[in-house]
Protein backbone atom coordinates (compact mmCIF):
# COMPACT_ATOMS: atom_id res chain seq x y z
CA UNK A 1 0.00 0.00 0.00
CA UNK A 2 1.19 3.31 -0.79
CA UNK A 3 -0.02 6.54 0.77
CA UNK A 4 -1.83 8.68 0.24
CA UNK A 5 -2.92 6.99 -3.17
CA UNK A 6 -2.25 9.85 -4.96
CA UNK A 7 -0.94 10.54 -8.68
CA UNK A 8 1.31 7.52 -9.43
CA UNK A 9 1.55 6.12 -5.77
CA UNK A 10 -0.34 2.74 -6.43
CA UNK A 11 -0.90 -0.53 -4.94
CA UNK A 12 -0.15 -4.27 -5.52
CA UNK A 13 -0.27 -7.54 -4.12
CA UNK A 14 0.84 -10.97 -3.95
CA UNK A 15 -1.21 -14.29 -3.49
CA UNK A 16 1.01 -17.13 -2.68
CA UNK A 17 0.38 -21.41 -1.71
CA UNK A 18 3.48 -23.45 -1.75
CA UNK A 19 6.18 -22.57 -4.39
CA UNK A 20 4.03 -20.79 -6.28
CA UNK A 21 3.39 -17.18 -6.42
CA UNK A 22 1.12 -14.76 -8.17
CA UNK A 23 1.81 -10.47 -8.07
CA UNK A 24 -0.80 -8.30 -8.74
CA UNK A 25 0.76 -5.21 -10.54
CA UNK A 26 4.02 -3.50 -10.30
CA UNK A 27 4.86 -0.08 -9.44
CA UNK A 28 5.17 3.03 -11.04
CA UNK A 29 9.19 3.01 -11.31
CA UNK A 30 11.77 0.37 -10.59
CA UNK A 31 13.23 1.69 -7.47
CA UNK A 32 9.35 1.54 -5.59
CA UNK A 33 9.14 -1.77 -6.87
CA UNK A 34 12.48 -2.90 -6.18
CA UNK A 35 11.56 -1.68 -2.25
CA UNK A 36 8.41 -3.67 -2.40
CA UNK A 37 9.78 -7.09 -3.65
CA UNK A 38 12.24 -6.96 -0.73
CA UNK A 39 9.62 -6.35 1.58
CA UNK A 40 7.44 -9.30 0.11
CA UNK A 41 10.96 -11.11 -0.15
CA UNK A 42 11.09 -10.43 3.67
CA UNK A 43 7.24 -11.09 4.88
CA UNK A 44 6.60 -14.34 2.53
CA UNK A 45 10.02 -15.55 0.96
CA UNK A 46 9.07 -14.06 -2.82
CA UNK A 47 11.28 -12.26 -4.40
CA UNK A 48 11.69 -10.50 -7.85
CA UNK A 49 13.27 -13.80 -9.18
CA UNK A 50 10.58 -16.07 -7.74
CA UNK A 51 7.75 -14.31 -8.59
CA UNK A 52 5.83 -17.55 -11.16
CA UNK A 53 3.28 -15.21 -12.55
CA UNK A 54 2.07 -11.72 -12.78
CA UNK A 55 -1.18 -9.86 -13.33
CA UNK A 56 -1.69 -6.09 -14.28
CA UNK A 57 -4.61 -5.02 -13.71
CA UNK A 58 -4.48 -2.17 -16.96
CA UNK A 59 -2.04 -0.55 -18.64
CA UNK A 60 -1.34 2.48 -16.64
CA UNK A 61 2.40 3.14 -16.05
CA UNK A 62 2.03 2.82 -12.31
CA UNK A 63 0.83 -0.78 -11.89
CA UNK A 64 3.29 -1.71 -15.37
CA UNK A 65 6.89 0.21 -15.40
CA UNK A 66 7.80 -2.22 -12.42
CA UNK A 67 7.14 -5.46 -14.42
CA UNK A 68 10.89 -5.79 -15.75
CA UNK A 69 11.96 -6.91 -12.21
CA UNK A 70 9.91 -9.48 -11.95
CA UNK A 71 11.95 -11.25 -14.33
CA UNK A 72 10.85 -14.92 -14.33
CA UNK A 73 7.08 -14.54 -14.60
CA UNK A 74 4.87 -15.52 -17.35
CA UNK A 75 2.79 -11.77 -17.09
CA UNK A 76 -0.86 -11.87 -17.96
CA UNK A 77 -3.44 -8.83 -18.66
CA UNK A 78 -6.55 -8.37 -20.93
CA UNK A 79 -5.44 -8.06 -24.55
CA UNK A 80 -7.23 -4.55 -24.91
CA UNK A 81 -5.08 -3.79 -21.70
CA UNK A 82 -1.99 -5.46 -23.99
CA UNK A 83 -2.35 -3.00 -26.50
CA UNK A 84 -2.69 0.27 -24.79
CA UNK A 85 0.54 -0.09 -23.19
CA UNK A 86 2.26 0.32 -26.29
CA UNK A 87 0.83 3.59 -26.42
CA UNK A 88 2.46 5.20 -23.35
CA UNK A 89 5.80 3.41 -22.74
CA UNK A 90 7.94 4.54 -20.20
CA UNK A 91 10.21 6.31 -23.09
CA UNK A 92 7.20 8.22 -23.37
CA UNK A 93 7.00 9.26 -19.67
CA UNK A 94 10.51 9.79 -19.79
CA UNK A 95 10.32 12.03 -22.61
CA UNK A 96 7.47 14.36 -21.26
CA UNK A 97 9.60 14.52 -17.96
CA UNK A 98 12.30 15.67 -20.12
CA UNK A 99 10.46 18.62 -21.85
CA UNK A 100 8.23 19.62 -18.82
CA UNK A 101 9.94 22.94 -18.03
CA UNK A 102 8.93 24.07 -21.89
CA UNK A 103 5.10 22.93 -21.48
CA UNK A 104 4.39 26.08 -19.22
CA UNK A 105 1.60 25.29 -16.91
CA UNK A 106 1.31 21.80 -18.10
CA UNK A 107 4.80 21.43 -17.87
CA UNK A 108 4.49 22.75 -14.10
CA UNK A 109 1.42 19.89 -13.54
CA UNK A 110 3.32 17.33 -14.66
CA UNK A 111 6.03 17.63 -12.80
CA UNK A 112 4.07 18.28 -9.67
CA UNK A 113 2.59 15.24 -9.96
CA UNK A 114 5.58 12.49 -11.58
CA UNK A 115 8.66 14.55 -10.54
CA UNK A 116 9.51 12.24 -7.43
CA UNK A 117 9.38 8.94 -9.67
CA UNK A 118 12.33 7.79 -11.87
CA UNK A 119 10.85 6.91 -15.49
CA UNK A 120 14.16 7.08 -17.15
CA UNK A 121 15.89 3.94 -17.62
CA UNK A 122 12.93 1.96 -16.87
CA UNK A 123 13.15 -1.15 -18.43
CA UNK A 124 9.48 -2.95 -19.61
CA UNK A 125 8.33 -6.12 -19.64
CA UNK A 126 5.21 -6.56 -21.54
CA UNK A 127 2.91 -9.56 -21.31
CA UNK A 128 3.60 -12.99 -22.88
CA UNK A 129 -0.05 -13.67 -22.26
CA UNK A 130 -3.49 -11.96 -22.91
CA UNK A 131 -7.18 -13.12 -22.39
CA UNK A 132 -10.83 -11.41 -22.81
CA UNK A 133 -13.23 -11.49 -20.74
CA UNK A 134 -12.41 -14.14 -17.97
CA UNK A 135 -9.23 -16.65 -17.68
CA UNK A 136 -9.39 -18.96 -14.12
CA UNK A 137 -5.71 -19.46 -12.93
CA UNK A 138 -4.04 -21.31 -10.20
CA UNK A 139 -1.71 -20.60 -7.40
CA UNK A 140 -0.58 -23.86 -5.66
CA UNK A 141 -4.39 -25.48 -4.48
CA UNK A 142 -5.53 -21.51 -4.56
CA UNK A 143 -8.23 -20.43 -7.71
CA UNK A 144 -7.76 -17.11 -9.08
CA UNK A 145 -10.12 -15.59 -11.10
CA UNK A 146 -9.38 -12.67 -13.71
CA UNK A 147 -12.35 -11.04 -14.41
CA UNK A 148 -12.83 -8.25 -17.24
CA UNK A 149 -14.47 -5.32 -16.43
CA UNK A 150 -13.23 -2.90 -19.13
CA UNK A 151 -13.35 -0.57 -20.72
CA UNK A 152 -14.41 2.05 -17.59
CA UNK A 153 -11.32 3.37 -16.05
CA UNK A 154 -9.01 2.14 -19.07
CA UNK A 155 -9.70 0.32 -21.96
CA UNK A 156 -9.11 -3.57 -20.49
CA UNK A 157 -9.50 -3.29 -16.89
CA UNK A 158 -9.39 -6.43 -15.21
CA UNK A 159 -10.54 -7.56 -11.44
CA UNK A 160 -8.46 -10.38 -9.56
CA UNK A 161 -10.48 -12.28 -7.14
CA UNK A 162 -9.17 -15.09 -5.12
CA UNK A 163 -12.27 -16.64 -3.66
CA UNK A 164 -10.73 -18.80 -0.68
CA UNK A 165 -9.33 -15.59 0.33
CA UNK A 166 -12.07 -13.61 0.28
CA UNK A 167 -9.59 -10.92 -1.24
CA UNK A 168 -10.35 -9.16 -4.18
CA UNK A 169 -7.29 -6.88 -6.24
CA UNK A 170 -9.13 -4.23 -7.68
CA UNK A 171 -6.82 -2.18 -10.04
CA UNK A 172 -8.13 1.36 -10.52
CA UNK A 173 -11.91 0.29 -11.07
CA UNK A 174 -11.76 1.53 -6.87
CA UNK A 175 -9.87 4.13 -5.82
CA UNK A 176 -10.50 4.87 -2.16
CA UNK A 177 -10.64 8.05 -0.64
CA UNK A 178 -9.62 10.00 -3.58
CA UNK A 179 -11.02 11.07 -6.53
CA UNK A 180 -11.17 8.44 -9.14
CA UNK A 181 -9.94 9.62 -13.10
CA UNK A 182 -11.78 8.18 -16.44
CA UNK A 183 -9.37 7.70 -19.18
CA UNK A 184 -11.88 5.35 -21.20
CA UNK A 185 -15.56 4.52 -19.84
CA UNK A 186 -18.13 4.23 -20.59
CA UNK A 187 -18.95 5.01 -17.05
CA UNK A 188 -21.93 2.00 -17.19
CA UNK A 189 -19.37 -0.25 -17.35
CA UNK A 190 -17.50 0.97 -14.23
CA UNK A 191 -21.06 1.15 -12.54
CA UNK A 192 -21.66 -2.17 -13.04
CA UNK A 193 -17.87 -3.22 -12.44
CA UNK A 194 -18.87 -2.27 -9.01
CA UNK A 195 -22.18 -3.75 -8.75
CA UNK A 196 -20.25 -6.80 -9.54
CA UNK A 197 -18.13 -6.05 -6.72
CA UNK A 198 -20.77 -5.71 -4.39
CA UNK A 199 -21.89 -9.82 -5.68
CA UNK A 200 -18.71 -10.77 -4.42
CA UNK A 201 -18.22 -12.73 -0.93
CA UNK A 202 -15.09 -10.86 -0.12
CA UNK A 203 -13.39 -9.64 3.01
CA UNK A 204 -11.09 -7.54 1.89
CA UNK A 205 -10.42 -5.01 -1.12
CA UNK A 206 -7.73 -3.80 -2.25
CA UNK A 207 -7.81 -0.89 -4.51
CA UNK A 208 -6.00 0.32 -6.91
CA UNK A 209 -4.80 3.53 -4.92
CA UNK A 210 -5.88 4.21 -1.54
CA UNK A 211 -6.34 1.87 1.88
CA UNK A 212 -7.95 -1.35 2.13
CA UNK A 213 -11.40 -1.26 1.82
CA UNK A 214 -15.01 -3.21 2.01
CA UNK A 215 -18.13 -2.64 0.57
CA UNK A 216 -19.14 0.42 2.12
CA UNK A 217 -15.57 1.91 0.34
CA UNK A 218 -17.24 0.34 -2.94
CA UNK A 219 -20.78 2.15 -2.92
CA UNK A 220 -18.93 5.24 -1.72
CA UNK A 221 -17.12 5.57 -4.91
CA UNK A 222 -20.41 4.10 -7.37
CA UNK A 223 -21.63 7.08 -5.28
CA UNK A 224 -19.11 9.46 -7.23
CA UNK A 225 -19.33 8.11 -10.46
CA UNK A 226 -23.62 8.52 -10.68
CA UNK A 227 -23.09 11.92 -9.26
CA UNK A 228 -20.51 12.47 -11.45
CA UNK A 229 -22.77 11.08 -14.72
CA UNK A 230 -25.64 12.86 -13.48
CA UNK A 231 -24.51 16.09 -13.08
CA UNK A 232 -22.42 16.20 -16.23
CA UNK A 233 -25.56 15.22 -17.99
CA UNK A 234 -27.26 18.48 -17.13
CA UNK A 235 -24.99 20.04 -18.26
CA UNK A 236 -24.50 18.36 -21.53
CA UNK A 237 -28.27 18.80 -21.96
CA UNK A 238 -28.16 22.32 -21.72
CA UNK A 239 -25.50 23.00 -24.26
CA UNK A 240 -22.60 24.06 -21.84
CA UNK A 241 -19.10 23.26 -22.96
CA UNK A 242 -16.92 20.33 -21.24
CA UNK A 243 -15.59 23.73 -19.82
CA UNK A 244 -18.13 24.93 -18.39
CA UNK A 245 -19.81 22.02 -16.94
CA UNK A 246 -16.31 21.09 -15.28
CA UNK A 247 -16.09 24.65 -13.15
CA UNK A 248 -19.46 24.32 -12.95
CA UNK A 249 -20.29 21.36 -11.31
CA UNK A 250 -20.18 21.87 -7.17
CA UNK A 251 -18.79 18.55 -5.70
CA UNK A 252 -20.60 18.39 -2.41
CA UNK A 253 -19.42 15.82 -0.28
CA UNK A 254 -16.35 15.04 -2.75
CA UNK A 255 -15.10 18.10 -2.51
CA UNK A 256 -12.86 17.46 0.22
CA UNK A 257 -11.58 14.05 -2.06
CA UNK A 258 -7.78 14.65 -3.27
CA UNK A 259 -7.03 14.90 -6.93
CA UNK A 260 -10.12 16.74 -7.61
CA UNK A 261 -8.93 18.26 -10.47
CA UNK A 262 -9.94 14.94 -12.02
CA UNK A 263 -13.34 15.98 -12.49
CA UNK A 264 -12.16 18.03 -15.63
CA UNK A 265 -11.10 14.57 -17.39
CA UNK A 266 -14.49 12.82 -16.08
CA UNK A 267 -16.13 14.98 -17.82
CA UNK A 268 -14.12 15.55 -20.61
CA UNK A 269 -14.57 11.79 -21.54
CA UNK A 270 -18.11 11.52 -20.14
CA UNK A 271 -19.35 14.08 -23.24
CA UNK A 272 -17.08 11.86 -25.57
CA UNK A 273 -19.80 9.27 -24.61
CA UNK A 274 -22.89 11.15 -24.39
CA UNK A 275 -22.11 12.21 -28.03
CA UNK A 276 -21.58 8.90 -29.30
CA UNK A 277 -17.70 8.49 -29.65
CA UNK A 278 -15.42 6.46 -27.26
CA UNK A 279 -15.26 7.73 -24.52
Amino acid sequence: LQPDGSWGYSNAGLVVDGEASLLVDTLFDEKLTAEMLDAMKAAAGIGGPDVTTLVNTHANGDHTYGNGLVTRAEIIASEASAKEMDEVPPERMAELARMAPQMGELGAFFTEIFGAFEIAGVKMRYPTRTFSGRLDLRVGDKAVELIEVGPAHTAGDVLAWVPGDRVLYTGDILFIDGTPLMWAGPIANWIAACDLIASLDVDVIVPGHGPITDQAGVRKMQGYLRFIDRETRKRYDAGMSVADAAFDIELGEYADWPDAERLGANVDALYRGYRGGPS
